[in-house]
C-alpha cells in the first residue's frame, strides 16, 4: 500500500493506483519495442512518481542532515570524508541491491587561518570582505599595492607591464544582466576568475581581486576554482562582493592612487584518497546496461553546499528510493553516483568514466542534477538526433508539471567524461534566476532551499528515468 499525506488527492490517487497496479502486473510482459505514446498508463505512472516525491519525499530531510550535520565539504577535507560516510550509510539504509565506494585521488587545498582585505584612501581605510579563490597560493605576509581596474584580458595587454607591474589587478566585469540564461552570463564572466591571476602575473602584478560572479548586489564574496598557467609566477587571488566591487570602482575614479592590502594564508597539500559513493538497483531484463543519476558530493568550504550540490545529491538518491517504494523493478540497472571533487578537479567524474571504460560497461544514459534545488523547468540534452527526438516526444507527459524546456545543451560536468557518441547525457534544468545569488558563497545554506521545489525536481528526474528505462534505445538490442 502506498501512503500519501494529502487527503484531497484521494480520488485521483485511487485511479492512478489502479492504473499503476495494472502496470506492475503487465510490466514484465510488455513489448520491448513499444514507443512512448503519451498514454493514460504512462501519465498515471508519472503521476504516481510525482505523488511519491511530493507526498512521501525524503529529499528535504536528507538535505537538512547533509547541510547541518556535515556542512561545507571541500574535497580532501575531513568534512568531505564525513560526507562520504554519510552517503554510504544513507544508501545502505535503503537496502538497494548494491552499495559500494570507488576510490578517487583528490586534491587537498586549505583556505588557511585568515583572510583580510583593506582599501586605503587618502584619509580613511575600509575593510573589505574577501574570500580566496580555490587553488590560490597564499601570502607569506600581507601584500599591498596600488589598484588597477580592468574588465578584459585585452585591457591588460593595452596597459602593458609598465602600468601593471607591482600593482594589484582588479577584475571588474559583471555578469551580463541582459542574458535570460544566467548560466550563459556566468560562463561569459568566469575567465577572469579562472585565469585572471596568471594573465595579470604575465605583466608583473603582485595579486588580483575579482568581482564575484553573481547578479545580486550584496556583501557576500563568491569563491570558485582558479588555475595557474605553467611557467607563470603564481600570485594570490581573491573574490570580493559586488557591492565592494562597486565601491572600489567608484573610489578609483576619485582617487586613482588607491591602494589595497590583502592577506591570504592558503596551503596546497599532496593529493589524498577519497571516494565516489555508488548504489544500484539491478535491471530485470538488461542488468548489464546502466542508467546513471547523480550529482557531486563535495562543495566549496564556505556556506553549506545546499544548492551546489546537496540538492542534486538528495534528488538523485530519491530517484532510486521512489522506484523502490513504488515497487518498480527497472529493466536496466539504475545507478546513483555521488561524485566527489567536481568543484576543483572533476576527479570523481573522470575516475568513474575511466573505470567504466576499463570494465566495458554499457551506459545508455546519465542524468545529472547540478543547477540548484529550484523549480524544475526541463532538461538539457546532449545526445544524438534520434535520442533527442525521443526525449522531445515525451514533452506532453510533463506538461501537467509545467516542465516545458527540452533543449539540446551540456548535460553536466560529472557525467561529461562518459560521453562516447552513444550515451545520452541529460542535465536537469531548474529555474536559474536565483542560483548565482547563492552559488559558492556563505548564502548557500539549507534555509535557502524550498522544500516543494526540491521535491518537484526529484520527481522530474525520477519520471524521466522511468521513461528512459521503459522506452529508450537500450532495451531494443
Amino acid at each position: 500500500m502506498i501512503k500519501f499525506h494529502r487527503n484531497s488527492f484521494n480520488i485521483r490517487l485511487e485511479i492512478n493506483l489502479l492504473l499503476f497496479s495494472l502496470f506492475l502486473i503487465t510490466q514484465s510482459a510488455a513489448a520491448q519495442s513499444v514507443p512512448a505514446n503519451n498514454s493514460k498508463l504512462d501519465s498515471a505512472i508519472i503521476r504516481s512518481i510525482y505523488d511519491e516525491a511530493l507526498g512521501n519525499g525524503q529529499s528535504y530531510e536528507n538535505l537538512r542532515v547533509l547541510c547541518k550535520d556535515v556542512g561545507a565539504r571541500l574535497s580532501g577535507s575531513p568534512e568531505a570524508e564525513k560526507a562520504v560516510t554519510w552517503g554510504y550509510e544513507l544508501l545502505k539504509s535503503y537496502a538497494f541491491d548494491t552499495v559500494f565506494l570507488q576510490e578517487v585521488m583528490v586534491p587537498k587545498w586549505e583556505r588557511g587561518c585568515c583572510e583580510s582585505g583593506i582599501v586605503y584612501l587618502e584619509n580613511e581605510q575600509k575593510k573589505i570582505n574577501i574570500t580566496a579563490l580555490g587553488g590560490s597560493v597564499g601570502c607569506e605576509k600581507p601584500i599591498k599595492g596600488e589598484v588597477i581596474e580592468v574588465k578584459y584580458f585585452t585591457d591588460l595587454a593595452a596597459l602593458g607591464e609598465e602600468k601593471i607591474k607591482g600593482k594589484i589587478v582588479f577584475f571588474n566585469r559583471a555578469m551580463d544582466p541582459l542574458l535570460i540564461n544566467t548560466g550563459a552570463a556566468y560562463g561569459g564572466a568566469n575567465d577572469q576568475r579562472t585565469k585572471g591571476a596568471s594573465e595579470a602575473s604575465k605583466y608583473g602584478a603582485i595579486g588580483t581581486i575579482v568581482r564575484s560572479l553573481t547578479l545580486a548586489d550584496d556583501e557576500f564574496p563568491h569563491t570558485g576554482a582558479m588555475d595557474y598557467l605553467e611557467g607563470v609566477l603564481k600570485i594570490p587571488s581573491a573574490a570580493i562582493s559586488t557591492t565592494d566591487a562597486k565601491y572600489i570602482s567608484a573610489s578609483l575614479k576619485e582617487n586613482p592612487n588607491l591602494q589595497f592590502e590583502m592577506d591570504l594564508r592558503c596551503v596546497k597539500h599532496p593529493d589524498v584518497l577519497s571516494h565516489n559513493v555508488i548504489a544500484e538497483i539491478r535491471g530485470s531484463e538488461f542488468p548489464d546496461k546502466y542508467i546513471v543519476v547523480g550529482g557531486h558530493l563535495d562543495s566549496w568550504d564556505i556556506g553549506e553546499g545546499a544548492h551546489d550540490d546537496g540538492a542534486g545529491i538528495v534528488q538523485s538518491i530519491e530517484v532510486l528510493r521512489i522506484f523502490q517504494s513504488l515497487k518498480i523493478r527497472p529493466k536496466h540497472t539504475l545507478r546513483v553516483v555521488l561524485f566527489i571533487n567536481e568543484e576543483n578537479g572533476n576527479r570523481g567524474g573522470i575516475t568513474y568514466a575511466r573505470v567504466a571504460k576499463e570494465l566495458g560497461m554499457n551506459h545508455i544514459a546519465a542524468i545529472e542534477s547540478d543547477a540548484g534545488g529550484f523549480t524544475p523547468r526541463g532538461f538539457r540534452i546532449d545526445a544524438n538526433d534520434n535520442q533527442v527526438t525521443l526525449f522531445k516526444s515525451w514533452s506532453k507527459l510533463f506538461e501537467p508539471y509545467q516542465i516545458h524546456s527540452f533543449l539540446e545543451g551540456h548535460g553536466g560536468v560529472d557525467i561529461g567524461p562518459l560521453k562516447d557518441g552513444n550515451i545520452a547525457l541529460i542535465g536537469l534544468s531548474p529555474d536559474s534566476q536565483r542560483y548565482f545569488d547563492y552559488h559558492h558563497s556563505d548564502r548557500d545554506i539549507f534555509e535557502n532551499v524550498h522544500r516543494r521545489e526540491l521535491e518537484l525536481g526529484a520527481g522530474t528526474v525520477a519520471a524521466l528515468t522511468w521513461l528512459i528505462d521503459q522506452y529508450a534505445w537500450g532495451n531494443k538490442d
